[in-house]
């Protein structure tokens, strides 16, 4: 029972991570239908960014602010600065950018904080353990899930019941019919960009006492969110909830049943969905 529990847990928090990493990547697919492969690189750049500030001032809570509004800022400049000039470019002009990014952004965290791994400390208050149905959980990993499930509820309602939301899903069903309508989709571009970077940058600062900060993390789990835009489908930010989870249980199984060997099932998992589902969990036919 205690295994079961322990597995469970994990794998909830591993799941809610991978999709805040995720979300802002299924926006900019679904949306803006924009190839980001440089998504990766918000996550480095806020773990870096918040890892200086929480250093700097003791605070987690300061480290996980800056994390937010730093990569937000970084996410906003790339798509005023670049992204905007090869949206009707198509996605081989996009994807050569982006890519570029990934190179850029590497060596620049390599330039400013070196190429060693960093770590972070859990703070004093989230350090405890405790005893859920026979199995000893961290408390960090409930913060995570805590946080991992409120950051996930707060995208779902603003997608759900905010006008802007509305304006979202209306441009991701049918661009044209909402320029029509009056809808900026230009300006819904730099939103989506903003708050998926801001997001990405978070789950990077919270996730360094787990897996440590170092240049080119954020290719690593770039992988894994690509995997989750398409298990769940082009547009689907519920279908990347569903999917993230899936991936996350199916990494933590993986790991410990085969241990070096848990990628490959990921890439099972995707590889038996998009046979039953080639339009992902709850994407639609285009």
């Amino acid at each position: 029972m205690g295994l079961f529990t322990e597995y469970a847990i994990n794998g909830l928090q591993a799941g809610l991570l991978l999709f805040i990493v995720s979300a802002g990547l299924t926006l900019c697919f679904g949306l803006m239908r924009v190839i980001n492969m440089a998504h990766g690189s918000f996550y480095m750049v806020g773990a870096f960014l918040g890892l200086q500030a929480s250093v700097m001032s003791g605070s987690f809570a300061l480290g996980l602010a800056v994390a937010a509004i730093g990569s937000a800022l970084v996410g906003l400049a790339v798509e005023r600065t670049l992204f905007q000039r090869v949206y009707s470019r198509g996605p081989f002009a996009q994807v050569l950018v982006s890519f570029g990014l990934i190179f850029v952004f590497d060596e620049l965290v390599r330039i400013v904080w070196g190429g060693e791994i960093r770590s972070l400390s859990r703070p004093d208050y989230l350090s405890d353990a405790y005893e859920i149905a026979g199995a000893w959980v961290e408390s960090y990993r409930l913060f995570l899930i805590a946080f991992g499930g409120v950051l996930s509820a707060l995208l779902l309602w603003g997608l759900v019941k905010t006008p802007l939301g509305l304006m979202i899903r209306a441009a991701v069903d049918d661009r044209e019919s909402a320029e029509l309508l009056g809808v900026n989709v230009r300006q819904l571009f730099s939103i989506v960009f903003l708050v998926g970077a801001s997001v990405a940058g978070m789950a990077g600062f919270v996730a360094i006492p787990l897996v440590n900060a170092f240049p080119g993390m954020g290719d690593e789990v770039l992988i894994s969110a690509l995997i989750v835009v398409v298990m769940g489908g082009l547009g689907s930010v519920m279908g990347s909830l569903l999917a993230s989870l899936v991936i996350g249980y199916a990494l933590t199984l993986g790991q410990v049943f085969v241990a070096g060997y848990a990628p490959a099932v990921m890439y099972l998992v995707l590889g038996l969905v998009l046979l039953v589902r080639p339009h992902g969990l709850l994407g639609k036919p285009e």
